[in-house]
Parts: structure tokens; sequence; C-alpha cells
């Protein structure tokens, strides 16, 4: 049972950044698609940002240009988050399959972020 741990969020004001970091129990990213998303409170969850197998990243809408998503191919996960808005206040999770999807889903336990002045 692979298990995901987030950390680096926390309570930063409008335009400031922050670096979410996500570690694997196992060295496994370089054969997983891997992903950040978000809940806010009150709201559904969002995918943020993905980064598959062999693939380019992609990005919501309402992050791309200000995030980052990257990975060292082996048991790390990064959401650089620059710019950072009241909206993006949400639990952030990272979540990872195996490519060829012959593995469950795993989920972090998430991180707060919160953007306040």
């Amino acid at each position: 049972q692979v298990r995901l741990e987030e950390s680096g969020g926390g309570l930063v004001q409008p335009g400031e950044s922050l670096r979410l970091s996500c570690v694997a129990s196992e060295k496994i990213f370089d054969f997983y698609n891997v992903a950040w998303y978000r809940r806010a409170p009150g709201q559904r969850r969002e995918l943020v940002a993905t980064l598959s197998f062999g693939g380019q990243p992609t990005y919501a809408d309402s992050v791309r240009g200000r995030f980052t998503i990257s990975s060292d191919r082996m048991q790390e996960l990064f959401l650089q988050m620059d710019d950072l808005k009241p909206d993006d206040t949400a639990v952030y999770y990272c979540w990872a399959q195996r490519f060829d999807l012959e593995t469950p889903e795993y989920w972090g336990q998430g991180t707060q972020v919160t953007v306040a002045p």
C-alpha cells in the first residue's frame, strides 16, 4: 500500500507563494500519473494540475500561469504556487495511480492552504 503525505501548506497573504510537497512511501513516480486536487469549503473537489506518465503537465484554467506541477520522478511531487489569491484557499491533496491503472488510486491526507489579507 503506497502512502502519500503532503506538506508545505500554510497561511499567506494574496500575491505570496507556497510550495507544496507530496512524498510517497515508495519510489513510484516514474511510472505513475500524478496530480494535485483541492477542495475549498463547501465546494466540490477540483483538479488543479496533472503530470501524466510520459506526458506534459496540464492545469485548471484558474491556476494556469501561476501554479507549476513537477516531480523528481522518484518519490516527490511538488506544486509551486505563485501569486496566490483568496480563491486558492482550500485543502490540497496529491493523487497518484500507476500509468497502466494496475493499482488503486492513492490519495494523501491533504494540506491546508489559506490565502487571506
